[in-house]
């Protein structure tokens, strides 16, 4: 097998898992609270949710990587979560544009799905060139 397709296939798992563990967050947090700003709330917990889980996939099995010590982990992290911002508006705009126009959690679900696949496409590429790379080691 190809090394680009073995990665792709590894990186495919990984953002499963991740998207996986984002919708798991949100779905979890909407059947314990229902109140003020319930929707936005679980959207951002499930985004931390999944923001985590796929910093650690994607440092270990994807990237390879090893950080010299905490605070070299902490500052990568912090450029991971940078370059997640644009992606983050994506999902978010996928996720609350199925919200409005359908108006059912399911559909909600489903644009967040296909919001955070689009992103995570376009993420691989900037923390591969960003986040990732030699200089940033």
């Amino acid at each position: 097998m190809l090394a680009s397709t073995r990665l792709a296939i590894i990186y495919a798992i990984c953002a499963l898992i991740a998207i996986s563990t984002n919708i798991g967050a949100q779905d979890l947090f909407i059947r314990s609270y229902s109140g003020p700003f319930d929707i936005l709330v679980s959207v951002v917990v499930g985004t931390g949710v999944g923001l985590v889980v796929k910093y650690i996939l994607d440092k270990r099995y994807i990237f390879r990587f090893r950080a010299r010590s905490v605070v070299h982990d902490a500052r990568t992290f912090a450029l991971y979560t940078t370059m997640g911002l644009a992606t983050t508006v994506i999902f978010w705009g996928f996720e609350f544009g199925f919200h409005h126009v359908f108006e059912i959690k399911e559909m909600r679900y489903l644009g967040g799905v296909i919001g955070l696949a689009i992103g995570y496409l376009t993420k691989y590429r900037l923390d591969k060139r960003f986040v990732f790379c030699a200089e940033a080691r």
